[in-house]
């Protein structure tokens, strides 16, 4: 089965199979693991008795900080309850501040406190190593190509909560 052709595809002589797609598919799962492998590594190393809902949240509170609930959920397909439950486990442990909601009180932007950021790198660390060597090995024009597929692959989710905090 070929893939229909979307609206405003960039490429119209681009013909993708069932078995290319599926392998395709493969790889991301496949990838997903050894990115989640390298969490789990960092994590075993830390004290606090965090998973990995923790450490995906004080990534994105990082990259976009303020965010809250609602908007952690959404980035993270987690329930706004198990979101609400991550949060909390962050400022119990001492690495996220809640502010005061200016609209609303239940909606309270987090941020991370200084020993949030360094949980934080700690991990993000290996996970960038592993990330370099794969950028490596598909060079400046694979580079470019694997983050247009995996800005697709996010669609919306991109322009969820604060905006990104841009690095140099």
């Amino acid at each position: 089965m070929i893939a229909p052709l979307q609206p405003g595809s960039d490429d119209p002589r681009l013909i993708l199979r069932e078995e290319e797609l599926d392998g395709g598919l493969e790889l991301i799962l496949l990838a997903e693991a050894a990115l989640w492998a390298a969490v789990d590594a960092a994590l075993e190393t830390e004290t606090l008795g965090l998973g990995r809902s923790h450490w995906r949240a004080a990534f994105l509170l990082r990259r976009r900080p303020g965010i809250g609930v609602q908007d952690l959920s959404k980035l993270t397909s987690l329930s706004k309850q198990a979101a609400s439950r991550t949060l909390a486990d962050l400022q119990k442990a001492g690495l996220v501040e809640r502010g005061s909601g200016d609209l609303d009180g239940r909606r309270r932007p987090a941020t991370l406190t200084s020993e949030g950021v360094a949980f934080e790198q700690r991990t993000a660390e290996r996970l960038r190593a592993l990330l370099a060597r794969a950028y490596r090995t598909g060079g400046l024009d694979g580079v470019a190509g694997a983050r247009r597929i995996l800005a697709a692959l996010a669609g919306p989710r991109q322009g969820v909560g604060a905006p990104r905090r841009q690095t140099p």
